[in-house]
């Protein structure tokens, strides 16, 4: 009979991609997560605050903008990034959510629509997570259709720019010390970015309550009245919304690997409770239909564990599109929801209390499953590449 404390989920054994260095770093991740975020993450959740206490010891894994080159950052392989990002999910989705908004698309848009001054001036602290990132984009209106829909405004003045307009859903505003703001410029109707530094005056923040998902991540519905930003903070390299979809290119492969994580956590959970659970007179995992439900849940996670592993592959590579992007988010996020369902089901009641865990996996693959494109709009963007007719209206 397996042991309980040697659980694995990686069963064609990705890990051995890697190298030693690499795998090293990969099992502190997975330390920390399983000595300091299991056991309060519940509680948190709960409350729907944020275990910020955690961040200097999350800094001192330096895992911060894993992939980035130069300025302090770690300048790591895209798929040791991507594993990360797995086990920071397997442990709890929105610590890994948390880790990809400030190191993915926060940082992420400094590394590449920033100027080199912009870059050293901001991207070493963030490194170190002396200062925390957050990614403003969607809007109250408009998510999907954000590139043609944005309408937070931009206006030139003298030596600044003045931002108006709202943002939604957008991790991290509250607290983060610079927020990345897309504008449109009312001149050109060009999209913009800008470094928008918290307190400055006219920028507020106001949590998003009652979420069922993803509780552990503040939200917050961003308003911009007059907000006066130096031209020295709008990001010199971001010229139109291609440099905005760059960024989320690279995340988007992200959420994939965060999505295999939660699987991963549900699935790990729900065996090491049917080691344990007896009913009739013997362990559950004797059981055919419980064997059934571990193997599909293990042929899911190992299935779209590998996608992730080519992807990044192919990101390191310079070769992959926003359609090799769109259909790993879409895959792995339709396959992630089966998973954490049959893990619910394996656990019958039990698998509703949050004490299991597993019904926390449920809840925040639902958040995983929309943010970062919905299954739809990446199902739309790989239909358009394999036919060459877009279908996008």
């Amino acid at each position: 009979m397996s042991d309980p404390s040697t659980i694995t989920s990686d069963f064609y054994d990705l890990e051995a991609l890697l190298d030693e260095d690499d795998r090293a770093l990969l099992h502190r991740v997975r330390a920390f997560m399983d000595e300091q975020v299991t056991p309060i993450i519940n509680e948190y959740w709960t409350r729907a605050e944020f275990p910020r206490q955690l961040i200097p010891a999350m800094a001192e894994l330096g895992i911060a903008g894993t992939p980035i080159r130069g300025h302090g950052c770690p300048g790591r392989s895209s798929l040791v990034d991507g594993m990360i990002a797995m086990e920071l999910s397997k442990g709890d989705p929105s610590i890994s959510t948390f880790m990809g908004v400030h190191g993915g698309l926060a940082m992420g848009s400094i590394d590449l629509c920033g100027s080199e001054e912009q870059k050293e001036r901001w991207l070493p602290a963030m490194a170190r997570m002396e200062l925390i990132g957050a990614f403003g984009l969607t809007e109250p209106d408009h998510g999907s259709d954000v590139a043609r829909g944005l309408r937070t405004t931009a206006r030139r003045d003298g030596d600044s720019w003045v931002l108006d307009g709202e943002k939604k859903w957008i991790g991290n505003a509250s607290f983060a010390d610079l927020v990345i703001i897309w504008a449109r410029d009312v001149e050109t109707d060009r999209v913009l970015g800008f470094v928008v530094e918290q307190g400055t005056p006219g920028f507020t923040t106001v949590d998003l309550q009652d979420k069922i998902a993803l509780r552990a991540v503040q939200n917050a519905h961003i308003t911009l009245e007059g907000v006066r930003v130096p031209e020295e903070n709008r990001l010199q390299e971001a010229h139109s919304f291609r440099e905005t979809a760059n960024v989320l290119r690279a995340t988007r492969a992200g959420v994939a690997w965060s999505a295999v994580g939660c699987s991963r956590g549900a699935y790990e959970h729900a065996l090491r409770y049917a080691l344990e659970r007896e009913q009739f007179g013997q362990k559950i995992t004797e059981f055919q239909l419980v064997q059934d439900l571990l193997v599909r849940m293990l042929g899911n996670i190992t299935a779209s564990a590998a996608m992730c592993a080519r992807l990044s592959q192919l990101q390191m590579a310079g070769t992959m599109t926003d359609e090799h992007a769109s259909l790993a988010k879409a895959f792995c996020t339709m396959r992630m929801r089966e998973t954490v369902g049959w893990a619910r089901e394996l656990m019958g009641g039990n698998g509703i209390l949050l004490e299991n865990h597993v019904g926390r996996y449920v809840a925040d693959a639902e958040a995983i499953y929309s943010y970062e494109g919905t299954r739809e709009v990446n199902t739309l963007i790989v239909g358009r590449g394999v036919t060459g007719a877009s279908a996008i209206v």
